[in-house]
């Protein structure tokens, strides 16, 4: 039996633990809010997350952190990627030993470019980590917590690692494969929520399933070039963590992305969009993030630009969509076609 905590008390944190409190884990769950734990333990629901979803009677709440991770032996790292480093510094300053990380966020630091992995390790020091693992892949919370069938991939520089996080979370409705591709893993997870904006624009604006087909399987193009260019394996993008998850959070009403592309689509500008949403939605400062890094790796990603264009200069959505179309041509394949002439 393993002794997790999880941190963040929102519909995915919540989720993963019910799957850990199904395997016969001991589960803690810290939230930053205490009315919120409070409702955890005494009615063992998280409403505002995850309605009419009744929770285990075994998954724990606590509020204190210091109390939370004492003498556990694995961290599941709910919070949304702008929390991350301010949570880290937190549990740093009350670890005692070493711990196995697994963060489940999707995202890529504005600015610093930085993985989330590599926040972790900037943040924790050596000593108190035992190894960095990411779990990734088509999973809503909504349809994890009602043990619908999903399959993820935990992945680690240290396959042992990525097998300890399988380990913990495989049953029969939560199947795990493992991935020690790292960089495509994480890159995969966060690039997604781009084109899901995109996808939910597209919608918004009344165009059909051509459209979304065609932002998708591009989409995967534009996520698999800056991929390759940081050292990710292809094969990866071709995966759960790659185009498995693009498909999921750009046709699902579940995805936060989707729906909150869907209201651009509408007219609504980005202030109101974030304030109807209600919840972080990670394309948003990934969308930064990935603008930042094509421009230093010098990699064109046009859908990107676009959806940047949109968030961040105001541009109207129809406009950006002609812009996208009305491109020079190429070749489908360009990267690999290139390489072809070349030799």
């Amino acid at each position: 039996m393993g002794r997790c905590t999880v941190i963040g008390a929102g519909s995915w944190g919540t989720a993963l633990a019910i799957v850990l409190a199904d395997n016969g884990h001991e589960v803690r769950l810290w939230g930053h809010r205490e009315d919120q734990i409070n409702e955890i333990n005494s009615r063992h629901t998280n409403e505002k997350y995850l309605p009419d979803v009744e929770l285990p009677t075994s998954i724990v709440g606590y509020f204190d952190l210091e109390a939370a991770i004492k003498d556990i032996d694995t961290v599941i790292l709910a919070v949304p990627t702008k929390a991350i480093r301010e949570v880290l510094r937190s549990l740093v300053s009350f670890l005692t030993g070493k711990v196995l990380i697994c963060h489940v966020s999707k995202g890529i630091e504005p600015d610093t470019l930085k993985r989330i992995s590599e926040m972790i390790l900037e943040e924790v020091p050596g000593h108190l980590v035992e190894d960095v693992v990411v779990l990734s892949g088509p999973s809503h919370a909504e349809e994890v917590s009602r043990r619908q069938p999903t399959t993820v991939t935990a992945s680690s520089t240290n396959i042992e690692a990525a097998e300890k996080i399988q380990d913990l979370f495989i049953n029969q409705h939560f199947r795990v494969y493992t991935n020690p591709d790292i960089i495509g893993v994480e890159i995969g997870g966060a690039l997604k929520n781009i084109i899901a904006l995109g996808a939910g624009i597209s919608d918004g604006l009344g165009f059909g399933d051509n459209a979304k087909a065609a932002l998708i399987t591009r989409g995967l193009a534009e996520i698999s070039r800056l991929g390759m260019k940081m050292g990710a394996n292809p094969l990866t993008f071709a995966g759960l963590a790659g185009i498995g998850d693009l498909i999921v959070t750009c046709t699902s009403v579940h995805s936060r992305n989707w729906r909150a592309g869907n209201l651009l689509g509408k007219g609504h500008n980005l202030d109101e969009v974030l304030n109807n949403m209600g919840m972080v939605v990670e394309g948003v400062r990934t969308t930064k993030a990935a603008y930042q890094l094509a421009k230093k790796e010098n990699i064109e990603m046009p859908i990107t630009n676009a959806i940047y264009d949109i968030l961040f200069n105001n541009c109207p959505p129809k406009d950006a969509v002609e812009g996208l179309m009305g491109r020079g041509k190429t070749h489908e394949m360009e990267d690999f076609y290139l390489t072809y002439k070349k030799d």
